[in-house]
């Protein structure tokens, strides 16, 4: 191995060592309700970029991979496709469909307004 090996290998480090500890903190703000994932797949901030989308959907909370499985099912996505490879139409169908699971569990969750007569 010469010089100008190493100096690419250490770089290549570096540079992958920062894309992990960015998306450590992108999952924990996503998992701490500081960001949404619908603003990551939106925006694609340059750590999401090669991140699977997957991988960024089990990082909410309560959001494991049978969660995740049936909501790309639906909007005909794969699990280990790259945030930056989605085109525009899997951008808002899968952003439509989060905002789809969110109004069901509102709805699911909502206090009853049915009255029980005495």
């Amino acid at each position: 191995m010469t010089t100008v090996d190493a100096g690419q290998n250490l770089k290549a480090l570096k540079q992958a060592n920062r894309v992990r500890l960015a998306r450590a903190e992108l999952k924990r703000r996503v998992n701490a309700g500081a960001v949404s994932v619908s603003a990551v797949v939106l925006s694609c901030p340059w750590e999401a970029h090669s991140m699977e989308v997957g991988d960024l959907l089990t990082s909410q909370k309560r959001w494991g991979r049978e969660r995740c499985r049936r909501l790309l099912t639906r909007v005909a996505i794969p699990e280990n496709k790259h945030i930056g490879t989605l085109t525009e139409r899997q951008r808002i169908a899968l952003t439509d469909g989060l905002a789809g699971r969110a109004a069901e569990r509102a709805k699911t969750s909502a206090p009853s307004t049915v009255r029980w007569a005495a």
